[in-house]
């Protein structure tokens, strides 16, 4: 487990007043840390800030012309990591609106709730968060109970780092779960912004649309394959299984960067065989070096399944739809779609 993850409250709390006290010393644009300046332009366009990418894709598909949009989370930056400095503390302060998902990233949450903004929304309260146990690979102790796991001594830091008592927090991964989000989005874009909110409207109905078209192709898509079970290295994509009927097996369970015990590498290697498993799913953001361990042991393939938490560098100008489209296509040839 990153050890980042266990800093003291108090620590970082400190670290968030100290951020704000030094409002009155940083302009927006030296404020802003990967996105547009968090005071807006001057010209009357509303300053949001995004904690993580689908937070800011949604602002900016959402509010359009209207709104500034920045983000705390540079590109290629793995959002479960992030540290936040006296600088974006202050582009917090100077925001007009906050677009977050609470429990994903421990120090954005400290620092929102020190930030007192008005209109601050918390996109788990735009929808139902689940608990997603074994059928999934969610639950890390019922996943491997009775075994022994050098980890387990973190493992109730971790569930309550990401939404609380195993509470998934990856709910972009559903694009009904996220259009429901979107609808709550722009429903509050419109109560910060009232003056812009047909446009606001008009944007959201835009992109319902678009995340509904998405499920169709996943629903089809996937439909009819010869394994329903697929193997990734952590346990974002839940809610994406539960939805399109598959089995999600992890690697490391909640947590992108724990390490698996050798009991459950032997685990997947038995569930490879039983459900005739031919790929492990590694990802962008972080090291591949688990996932591919685990396949050259078992003889598997490989290849990328995108959490969509954060565009990298190289995968810059393609946007959620496109990243979803190309998970689907990776996970109809893994599960032999026919």
């Amino acid at each position: 487990m990153n050890v980042r993850r266990l800093i003291p409250t108090a620590a970082l709390a400190g670290s968030v007043t100290l951020g704000l006290v030094a409002l009155s010393a940083c302009s927006p644009s030296d404020a802003a840390d990967g996105g547009g300046g968090a005071g807006g332009k001057g010209d009357g366009r509303l300053a949001v800030i995004a904690s993580f990418y689908p937070m800011q894709y949604l602002a900016e598909e959402i509010g359009g012309t209207h709104v500034d949009v920045s983000t705390l989370t540079r590109p290629g930056v793995e959002p479960h990591d992030l540290e936040l400095g006296t600088r974006q503390a202050a582009q917090l302060g100077e925001a007009d609106y906050i677009l977050y998902l609470k429990g994903l990233q421990p120090a954005v949450d400290e620092a929102i709730g020190a930030a007192g903004v008005k209109n601050t929304v918390d996109a788990a309260t735009l929808t139902e968060l689940e608990k997603h146990g074994s059928e999934v690979g969610h639950s890390h102790g019922d996943e491997h109970a009775g075994e022994e796991h050098p980890e387990d001594g973190h493992a109730e830091e971790e569930h309550a780092d990401e939404g609380g008592a195993g509470t998934d927090p990856h709910i972009w991964l559903d694009p009904v779960k996220y259009a429901e989000v979107a609808k709550g989005v722009g429903a509050s874009l419109e109560k910060a912004d009232p003056d812009n909110a047909e446009a606001y409207r008009k944007n959201t109905t835009a992109l319902v649309e678009r995340l509904t078209a998405l499920d169709t192709e996943f629903e089809k898509g996937l439909a009819d394959t010869s394994t329903k079970t697929f193997i990734t290295t952590h346990s974002a994509f839940g809610y994406l299984a539960e939805r399109y009927g598959l089995k999600q097996e992890s690697i490391s369970g909640l947590s992108p960067e724990s390490e698996p015990s050798p009991a459950r590498i032997k685990e997947l290697r038995s569930i490879a065989t039983r459900d005739k498993v031919g790929t492990v799913f590694f990802e962008t953001l972080v090291s591949d070096r688990t996932a591919k361990t685990v396949a050259a042991d078992s003889g598997l393939r490989t290849d990328v399944l995108d959490p969509i938490e954060g565009i990298t560098e190289k995968s810059q100008g393609a946007d959620y739809v496109e990243v979803m489209e190309s998970n689907l296509a990776a996970l109809e040839k893994a599960l032999g779609a026919k």
